[in-house]
């Protein structure tokens, strides 16, 4: 491995770290200000792995973003989405 890539790799660790501290931030506000959420880590995180025949399943991939079961997450976590947040995504796709 080289220094980039360890870099890299601890540079992703920290976001993940800090996505899974930071519970209040909704992954619809995540989507509307920066086009990705936590959803879009696990589902890049499952591509890549399969890109390098280490295929891994979605939901562990979830796991792996979150820090538990996405389910779990979403039971303890996310909140109704607001029509304005709705609006705010509806806007961005149209784009």
């Amino acid at each position: 491995m080289t220094k980039d890539t360890e870099i890299e790799a601890a540079i992703f660790r920290r976001l993940v770290d800090h996505l899974r501290k930071e519970t209040d931030l909704q992954n619809i506000d995540l989507m509307n200000l920066a086009g990705f959420c936590r959803n879009c880590l696990s589902k890049w995180y499952v591509e890549e792995a399969s890109a390098i025949g280490h295929p891994i399943d979605q939901e562990v991939a979830r796991a792996k973003i979150y820090g538990m079961d996405y389910a779990e997450w979403k039971e303890k976590y996310q909140k109704p989405a607001t029509q304005e947040q709705l609006d705010a995504m509806q806007d961005k796709q149209k784009k």
